[in-house]
């Protein structure tokens, strides 16, 4: 890669900086041709390789990812005051392209330690979960946690805060922060190896009860309701789940009867034990909260029998996220992670790639890797439907690019979309589902989700994501209550300083000339490990846990 800046296709006509470009700084632009920065050109900012006039197109990857509105000058720097967001037109003809995709044989034969369901799904993780349908049952769920985590033992790695605080008392409140004693670094070590704090876990096979709680079930539409039971019955069906306790007042939109039905439409033999409690059946809240806990404790000794055993990587359903981007998405992190993507489709395996306003201006690029032209079509009439809630609601996909984006070189929506789509490989696209469908087809998968991390990563498990690789430039803490997270720096900058929740920089692509393959290869072990409980993600080692259901309105 070269040492100062980057051509992405060679029909580009912006440079992306690698390095802070100073005023006057002569770059090799290719063929000879030298282009002089007129300004200071940040790292991951782009800088013109031609004269741009008002209305002129801006081209990354390939493709439109804006427009200019004033005047650039060869060697000037793109800002959002001198570029608006423009994306490239699309039609569902598709436009068969072939290109090469890693070759997975090396991994064919290998296998990871799994949790076996009857349904035929495999776990990388061994979770009961305790869910509300109404928010009104979320302080019931908070007892739940609070009468069987500790209890059970599974205390969180953040649990040594609390000996901060008991020190911070025992000292009289002194203004002073404390240094760590010898109990809270031991904590810290054990963590950070990847160990869970707690050695006397009363179901050791179990990994824990997480304890979700969400702020709808009632007072939406109809159709708000139906879309919270898909996705809860999706977390239920999720391979690494082995059951629920559910939690009902009685009375909301989102029924007890409606759960089941979407849960038959996924699983018609009901495999999984699904404790269902009452609190207006039930009467006195102690009644509930006696029936939950005494339910739930017996069904835990139950999904303390499942053990690990060898399952083929075929298994493996693996969610593509990004969050905080970066200049540097689209050339480290993302391809990293589309490399392991086309690994896992080329053994048999499933992946997601969601957040439909973070694709919009690659709509023809994927149009053209689908399959048939039914999915084709069904990609462009979601990805349609959504800009025009959009618009309905006086927004436009034009507005996905947050603060830190822009601030770190992701100036346009279209190009955010051109970089978040390597985060899908080069594989063909088998599926497209919606919102809160169940990913059931092998290979790339497309989900309608918002560009929300949470939210889209809480549909990507409802999808049955059994493992989540998550890309970030400037530091995302995301997690997920059931799946693992990892997290994949883009800039080794990030990847050191906030080394307690980055699991794997890909950065090095950019300050070592390290390549996509050996950063994909090595990313795909690693991967493999935390599927089998070999390894935990640094989310995981942190507790921390992100559930957020999707109110279908425009999210971007």
């Amino acid at each position: 890669m070269p040492d100062k800046v980057l051509q992405l296709d060679s029909n580009d006509n912006v440079l992306m900086a690698l390095t802070t470009l100073d005023l006057g700084a002569e770059i090799n632009a290719g063929a000879g041709s030298l282009v002089a920065a007129r300004e200071t050109i940040p790292a991951k900012h782009k800088m013109a390789l031609v004269d741009f006039k008002p209305g002129d197109l801006v081209r990354m990857y390939g493709m439109v990812v804006g427009e200019a509105v004033e005047a650039i000058p060869r060697g000037g720097l793109l800002t959002t005051q001198n570029v608006q967001h423009r994306a490239g037109a699309y039609s569902t003809a598709r436009k068969l392209v072939t290109r090469p995709v890693p070759d997975p044989s090396p991994w064919a034969d290998r296998t990871f330690m799994g949790y076996h369901r009857a349904d035929g799904q495999v776990g990388t993780r061994n979770y009961w979960i305790v869910l509300p349908l109404v928010f009104c049952e979320n302080r019931n769920v908070e007892q739940m946690k609070e009468a069987l985590e500790e209890e059970l033992g599974y205390g969180r790695a953040n649990s040594r805060y609390r000996e901060r605080v008991r020190r911070l008392i025992s000292a009289g409140r002194n203004s002073s922060a404390p240094s760590e004693d010898s109990a809270v670094v031991a904590a810290n070590e054990t963590a950070s190896k990847g160990h869970p704090l707690s050695s006397k876990r009363i179901f050791p096979n179990l990994d824990g009860v997480r304890f979700i709680t969400h702020q709808l079930g009632c007072g939406g539409t109809r159709q708000d309701a139906r879309g919270l039971c898909g996705l809860l019955a999706g977390y239920i069906h999720n391979p690494n789940v082995a059951g629920a306790t559910v939690l009902s007042l009685g009375c909301q939109n989102a029924q007890a009867a409606l759960l089941m039905e979407e849960l038959r439409a996924l699983d018609p033999q009901l495999h999984k034990p699904v404790i269902i409690v009452d609190q207006q059946q039930s009467g006195q809240e102690a009644t509930l909260m006696e029936q939950a806990i005494d339910r739930t404790f017996a069904a835990l000794a139950e999904a303390n029998q499942a053990e690990r055993a060898p399952a083929p990587l075929s298994a493996l359903k693996v969610a593509l996220q990004c969050g905080g981007s970066d200049g540097f998405s689209g050339v480290t992190a993302n391809p990293t992670i589309g490399y392991v993507s086309d690994l896992v489709a080329g053994l048999g395996g499933t992946t997601i790639l969601s957040e439909f306003p973070e694709l919009h201006g690659v709509e023809q690029e994927l149009i053209n890797r689908c399959a048939t032209d039914e999915l084709a079509e069904r990609f462009a009439h979601l990805m349609q439907d959504y800009a025009a809630r959009a618009t309905a609601a006086q927004s436009s996909f034009a507005f996905n690019p947050s603060p830190g984006n822009i601030r770190e070189g992701l100036i346009t929506d279209a190009m955010k979309s051109a970089g978040a789509a390597r985060k899908g490989g080069l594989s063909t696209i088998r599926g497209v589902i919606d919102y809160p469908e169940y990913a059931r087809t092998p290979g790339l998968n497309l989900q309608c989700t918002p560009g929300n991390d949470i939210e889209s990563v809480t549909a990507q498990v409802g999808a049955g994501a059994n493992l989540v690789l998550f890309t970030t430039g400037l530091g995302t803490p995301t997690g997920n209550p059931i799946a693992p997270v990892l997290k994949v720096s883009t800039n080794s900058t990030t990847g050191t300083r906030m080394s307690d929740i980055i699991d794997f920089d890909a950065g090095v692509i950019v300050t070592r000339g390290a390549t996509v393959k050996e950063c994909g290869e090595q990313l795909f072990e690693m991967a493999i490990e935390v599927a089998s409980g070999a390894r935990l993600a640094k989310a995981e080692m942190r507790g921390q846990i992100d559930f957020i259901p999707w109110k279908r309105g425009v999210s971007l």
